[in-house]
C-alpha cells in the first residue's frame, strides 16, 4: 500500500513579531548582544563529552544501502573538503553546543559553498541561490552561516591557499551576509519575497577579468545543462526505445527491475497529489517508461536515489530525479519537523527559502515507509568549479553565497532583529573567521580519525570499480 502525502501542515511561522515596529524589532535584536556577545560566535572548543566522529559516521550510515556505504566512505576520504561535505551530522552535533541568539529561520542545514549555484526558474531565467535542502529544518540562523564559513576555510586549504586567504574569504562572506540582512530588514515584506539574485548581477561583482571569464564559463555551462542534454547524456536507444544507460555502479537497472519499476511508478503517481493542479495536468501528458538507480554527490551516497524517464509522445521526454528524504541532521538538536513526511519537509522548506523552485517538486512514500521527493534533473543547474580557483575568486564567490544565504534567512526569519544584532561593524565578521579556522582544524582531526578507522578496518572504503551490486557475483 502506498502512503498518500499528508495534508499541508501549517508552516512553523510566524517568526516575526508583527505587533512590534521595525525600530522596536531592531532594538530588540541589538539588545541580544548583552546575552550573546557577537564575539562569542568566534569560539570553538570541543566539549569533553564530544561524541566520537567515527561513531557519528556509522550512525549516519544507518538505513543506507549497505553495498554503497563503502563507496560513501571512499568519496569522503578523498580530501578534508569531501569529508566535510559528507559529515553534516558531525558539524550539526557540534554546533548544537555553540551559542545562539534564539532567533530561528528555515535553515538549509548543509549550506556549504558547493550547495549554492545557478538554476532555472519556471520562467526560464537563470538565478543564483541555495540549491540543496535535504537537511532543511527551522533552526538557529547561526548554524547556516557557520557551515558556509567553515567550508570556505576548508576549501581554501584544499586549493593550496593560505590560512589568511581563508580568513579573508570568510570575513567577506560574513560581511555580505550581515549587510544584506540589514538591508532586507528595512524592506517591505513583499519586496523581500520578490528579491532574487539574477546571474547577471553575479557577473557584475566579478573582481577581475579572469574571475569574470570563469563565472561566464559557469553560466554558459548552465545554459547547456537542459532536459535535452540530460536525455542525450543519460539515455540510449535499446530496440528502438529510450532507456537509461547502464553505468554500474553509478547508474544501473536493479536486478529486480519489474518490481522496482512498478513501485516507483506508483510512488511517482502518488507524488502528483502534492503539486498544483496545472502541473498535475502537464504531467498527465507523460507516462513513465524507465527508471534507474543513480549515485550522486558525497552525502547522498547510499540513500535511495535515481532517475525517472517520462515520455509524452514521439521523442518528447522528461527526466526527473527522485531522492530519498531522511530525517534532517538538525532534528536531534533543533526539534522535530512539523511535517510527518520527510519529503514534504524538504519540498516545503525549499519552496519557503528559494526565490523560485522547480515546478515538479513533489513527495511520496513507498510501501516500506521510505520517504522521497521528486524534482527535474539538470534544469540549467550548475555550481562553482573549485579546481584552480584563486584566493580572490574564492573571496568573491563567498560574498555571493553570503548574500544568497541572507536572502534565504530574510524570507523565513526576522531580518530586522537579526540585522540589529549583527550591527554595522565587523565584529561578527571577524568572529566567523575565528570560528571557521578553529573548526576547520577540528574537521582535519575528524578526517584523520576516519582515515585511521578505514586503515584499521573499522570502516570499509571502496572505489566505484570495487562496488558489488545486489544480484551480482
Amino acid at each position: 500500500m502506498i502512503s498518500v502525502p499528508s495534508p499541508i501542515a501549517p508552516l512553523p511561522l510566524p517568526r516575526v513579531q508583527t505587533d512590534l515596529s521595525r525600530r522596536e524589532r531592531h532594538r530588540a535584536g541589538k539588545a541580544l548582544r548583552k546575552q550573546v556577545p557577537r564575539s562569542a560566535h568566534g569560539v570553538w572548543q570541543p566539549r569533553g563529552d564530544r561524541p566520537d566522529p567515527v561513531t557519528l559516521i556509522e550512525q549516519s550510515n544507518q538505513g543506507r544501502e549497505p553495498h554503497l556505504v563503502p563507496l560513501r566512505h571512499w568519496r569522503m576520504m578523498q580530501s578534508p573538503f569531501t569529508f566535510f561535505r559528507g559529515s553534516a551530522l558531525i558539524m550539526a552535533t557540534d554546533m548544537a553546543t555553540t551559542p545562539t541568539t534564539g532567533l530561528r529561520v528555515e535553515a538549509c542545514g548543509d549550506g556549504h559553498l558547493m550547495n549554492f549555484g545557478g538554476f532555472a526558474t519556471p520562467e526560464r531565467n537563470l538565478i543564483f541561490d541555495l540549491n540543496d535542502f535535504d537537511e532543511t529544518l527551522p533552526g538557529p540562523w547561526e548554524w547556516d552561516i557557520k557551515r558556509l564559513a567553515t567550508s570556505l576555510v576548508v576549501a581554501a586549504a584544499d586549493l593550496g591557499l593560505s590560512e589568511s586567504a581563508g580568513r579573508e574569504a570568510v570575513q567577506g562572506a560574513a560581511a555580505a551576509y550581515r549587510l544584506a540582512l540589514r538591508e532586507f530588514g528595512q524592506q517591505p515584506a513583499l519586496e523581500v519575497w520578490y528579491s532574487r539574485q539574477d546571474v547577471k548581477m553575479v557577473l557584475e561583482h566579478a573582481p577581475n577579468q579572469a574571475i569574470l571569464d570563469h563565472w561566464e564559463w559557469m553560466l554558459n555551462r548552465a545554459y547547456k545543462r537542459t532536459a535535452d542534454q540530460a536525455l542525450e547524456r543519460l539515455t540510449e536507444r535499446v530496440d528502438g526505445q529510450r532507456r537509461f544507460r547502464e553505468e554500474p555502479p553509478l547508474m544501473y537497472h536493479p536486478a529486480n527491475f519489474e518490481a522496482y519499476f512498478h513501485t516507483l511508478r506508483t510512488v511517482f503517481k502518488t507524488s502528483l497529489q502534492g503539486l498544483q493542479a496545472d502541473v498535475q495536468f502537464l504531467l498527465s501528458r507523460y507516462r513513465m517508461v524507465d527508471a534507474a538507480v543513480r549515485i550522486v554527490g558525497v552525502g547522498s551516497v547510499g540513500t535511495r536515489c535515481g532517475v525517472l524517464l517520462l515520455k509524452a509522445s514521439d521523442d518528447d521526454y522528461l527526466v526527473l530525479q527522485y531522492k530519498e528524504a531522511r530525517p534532517s541532521v538538525l532534528e536531534p538538536f533543533a526539534g522535530k519537523s512539523t511535517y510527518n513526511h520527510e519529503g514534504q519537509r524538504v519540498v516545503s522548506g525549499q519552496r519557503l527559502v528559494q526565490a523560485a523552485s522547480d515546478l515538479f517538486l513533489g513527495w511520496a512514500s513507498d510501501a516500506d515507509g521510505h520517504d522521497f521527493y521528486f524534482r527535474q534533473l539538470r534544469d540549467m543547474k550548475t555550481s562553482i568549479r573549485l579546481k584552480g580557483m584563486s584566493a580572490e575568486g574564492l573571496a568573491a564567490y563567498g560574498a555571493i553565497c553570503g548574500t544568497a544565504l541572507a536572502r534565504a534567512h530574510a524570507r523565513s526569519g526576522d531580518a530586522t532583529m537579526i540585522g540589529g544584532y549583527l550591527g554595522k561593524g565587523t565584529r561578527f565578521d571577524r568572529a566567523m573567521a575565528d570560528f571557521a579556522i578553529a573548526y576547520a582544524q577540528q574537521n582535519q582531526a575528524d578526517y584523520e580519525a576516519m582515515g585511521a578507522a578505514v586503515a584499521s578496518g573499522r570502516l570499509a572504503a571502496a572505489p566505484e570499480d570495487q562496488v558489488t551490486l545486489p544480484g551480482q557475483v
